[in-house]
């Protein structure tokens, strides 16, 4: 996304940026490995998370949340593969551009909110599990909670809707999408920050805090309370994805940030970075059916069956028989003793 400071002509250093094959080369490369792994990967979560789990805790909505908007983005993939395949010649018209680029950014910002209201939903469960064990019990307010995340990625994102995001280069006899945006799309300075604010804080930023403000509470909340291996791998769980949002997220954010000063006030460029951690950030759309194998027994022992691996250990199946709830949505351990007791 390089802001252009003249409807007509681009600088020379954004001119190198679509003729620099190595890096278009890639990014293709990326995105081609990306499509397949995740069309395969969440083209199975989505039949488990559907059709083979049960019941659909607040958790397992949440995933199917996130495998959605990864599948949408392993769709458009193929379209950016073949528009960096011609050197950044986008021959498909603007209306398709702009579908592609709000499905694009919409996949990583619903995933980041996703991942925060995951690690919510998780904080509630292990730190405050009696208080809003009601709550999340409710399908209605998961369900209510994925709304609002799409409604409030939209909103921050109406201006890409609102203007063609294609720009024709006369000097290199090609059309770009996305990746050049005319300065008149917004009308002022401070519309311009206005957009980048929305984008940054409250699409990342602010989710951000409150996902490492939650998994680091988990974290610090099970090593005081017990050691067992379950435990631990809830642990382990938790430190991986938290690993996972900083690693494809930050990067890419923080680069945005760095770029648009840069472009706005100084005329230079960290568009090819950009460019490289965007590709980079949908990894993520990868990741995300091993975390659910990892963080769901239901969804393990349901994706083990389906593929006839029968191999499963005497204490998964003993943990598996008394607590189906996902990992990210566990209760805390007196809520298991509560249980126990009322069934004595």
């Amino acid at each position: 996304m390089s802001p252009s400071t003249n409807v007509t002509k681009l600088d020379n250093a954004t001119l190198s940026l679509f003729q620099n094959t190595t890096a278009s080369l890639t990014i293709s490369i990326i995105y081609m490995v990306v499509t397949v792994v995740n069309l395969v990967g969440n083209g199975l979560s989505m039949w488990l998370l559907l059709f083979r789990t049960s019941p659909k805790t607040p958790s397992i909505i949440f995933m199917i949340n996130l495998t959605l908007t990864d599948l949408a983005l392993g769709a458009a993939l193929p379209f950016q593969i073949v528009y960096q395949l011609q050197g950044y010649n986008w021959t498909l018209g603007p209306g398709l551009c702009k579908f592609l680029t709000i499905t694009f950014f919409s996949n990583m910002y619903c995933s980041i909110l996703t991942m925060m209201a995951i690690g919510v939903d998780r904080y509630l469960g292990i730190i405050w599990p009696m208080q809003f064990r009601e709550i999340r019990s409710r399908k209605g307010t998961a369900v209510l909670g994925c709304l609002l995340m799409w409604a409030v990625v939209l909103t921050v994102l109406y201006p890409l809707m609102t203007t063609d995001l294609t720009f024709h280069i006369p000097e290199l006899g090609i059309t770009t999408c996305f990746d050049v945006l005319k300065r008149d799309m917004l009308p002022s300075l401070n519309a311009w920050m206005g957009f980048l604010f929305g984008m940054l804080f409250v699409l990342f930023f602010l989710p951000f805090c409150v996902t490492v403000f939650c998994y680091i509470s988990v974290i610090c909340k099970l090593a005081q309370d017990s050691k067992t291996a379950q435990k631990d791998r809830a642990m382990r769980l938790t430190a991986t994805v938290l690993l996972v949002f900083v690693l494809c997220f930050a990067p890419n954010n923080m680069l945005l940030l760095l770029h648009t000063v840069r472009r706005f006030f100084y005329k230079d460029s960290l568009y090819m970075a950009y460019k490289l951690s965007l590709s980079f950030s949908c990894l993520n759309s990868c990741l995300d059916p091993f975390i659910y194998y990892f963080a769901s027994k239901e969804f393990r022992h349901k994706l083990r069956q389906m593929l006839r691996l029968r191999s499963l250990s005497s204490s998964d199946i003993m943990r598996g028989a008394e607590h189906k709830e996902s990992l990210f949505s566990a209760y805390h351990m007196s809520d298991l003793q509560e249980t126990n007791m009322r069934c004595l």
